[in-house]
């Protein structure tokens, strides 16, 4: 069909080495593009933020580099011929090697810069484990809905869009959860079967707020003829990544887009693959009782039982344990408020002050008690 002229472009849905793609292009006279080549491109176009655009021209200099002879290849022959029996290169071989020597620096310096990437994500996530808020990373499949969900919950008002890869960089946003808990959500990059290997690379930084997260959110597209293969893919990029272990809550979104038996089907053949599967409608806010429900049980976490006996005047106590844990039940005596609940076993040192059985010791010992009753030093 390229022979006849019908196109001037080949595009091959695997990775070519670089002698293949150079024999292809040296036969058929057109330009071929490998798998790797169309994602990267498609990268480069949505890259819109320092960062985005720092990690897709390290891929793409990554992919480039062992494929500078076959840019250069016609220079190489007339270098070659210019140069004589027996001599050493010429103005090609020089031409490539002046250029290898270019984009070895280049990614050098994109090296550094990423990595100072990376130490200011470890930094805002220092930041937020001071918050003692669990995470949650959103992943699934490319176009899944994966910021259409954050959006809706959240309100970010991130880029989302009908088109792979529309979102590169992460976005964390705090969700309220029905129990007056919140959880911190972070927007993911998109997977995509058979991801390249300079993406990921490239895109480590981002990637690890998957693994630095508590708990994953899954997104899986219901109006997919191929989601089951979807979520296989995501659950092979989740292993890669050391995150297939986490708990995780698997949200079926996009069953607005079927009609009520097409849902039955959809729900009851993903339900084979996770049973606690919660159907929803990002765009349309449907199903989102049971979604949060779900989010707020897989992120508790390991918790540990608390009994307080908070003083009056220091009620911020029982708003920060409702925010980062529960409160079961309260009563009231004239020593302040009781309270019975729990916290996540990471923040409930912070609430041992408060303790019961540590301000029962402080009364028998004098320290507690009304300011006018204490005990003064001395």
């Amino acid at each position: 069909m390229v022979l006849e002229g019908a196109f001037d472009m080949l595009v091959c849905n695997e990775d070519l080495s670089p002698r293949q793609q150079r024999n292809l292009e040296g036969s058929l006279k057109v330009r071929v593009f490998d798998r790797t080549e169309v994602i990267l491109e498609i990268f480069a176009l949505h890259a819109r933020t320092h960062e985005g655009r720092l990690q897709v021209e390290a891929a793409r200099l990554h992919h480039l580099l062992p494929r500078l002879i076959g840019a250069y290849s016609y220079d190489r022959q007339v270098g070659g011929m210019r140069g004589g029996v027996g001599a050493r290169g010429g103005p090609g071989e020089q031409q490539i090697e002046t250029e290898r020597r270019r984009i070895r620096k280049r990614m050098r310096d994109l090296d550094r810069e990423i990595e100072q990437v990376r130490g200011q994500r470890h930094q805002q996530r220092t930041g937020r484990r001071r918050a003692e808020l669990q995470t949650a990373a959103i992943v699934g499949y490319t176009n899944a809905g994966k910021s259409t969900l954050l959006n809706a919950l959240t309100g970010a008002r991130v880029r989302a869009e009908h088109k792979l890869f529309a979102t590169l960089d992460p976005t964390t946003r705090r969700l309220d959860l029905p129990t007056g808990r919140q959880v911190l959500l972070t927007d993911t990059v998109g997977f995509i079967q058979k991801l390249p290997t300079d993406l990921v690379a490239a895109f480590r930084a981002t990637l690890e707020e998957v693994t630095e997260a508590d708990i994953v959110i899954q997104v899986l597209d219901a109006s997919s003829p191929v989601v089951e293969e979807q979520a296989a893919t995501v659950e092979e990029e989740l292993a890669e990544l050391g995150a297939d272990d986490k708990p995780r809550v698997v949200a079926l979104n996009k069953v607005d887009l079927l009609g009520p038996a097409q849902r039955r089907r959809a729900v009851a053949a993903v339900a084979q693959r996770y049973p606690g599967v919660v159907p929803i409608s990002a765009i349309n806010r449907g199903g989102f009782g049971p979604l949060l429900e779900a989010i707020d049980e897989a992120s508790r976490g390991e918790t540990v039982s608390l009994e307080l006996l908070v003083p009056y005047g220091s009620e911020g106590v029982l708003a920060s344990l409702r925010r980062i844990g529960g409160v079961d039940r309260t009563e009231y005596d004239d020593r302040g408020t009781r309270a019975w609940g729990w916290a996540p076993r990471h923040a409930a040192a912070r609430f041992e002050p408060y303790s019961a059985a540590a301000r029962a010791a402080a009364a028998v010992s004098g320290t507690y008690g009304s300011r006018r009753g204490r005990r003064r030093p001395g």
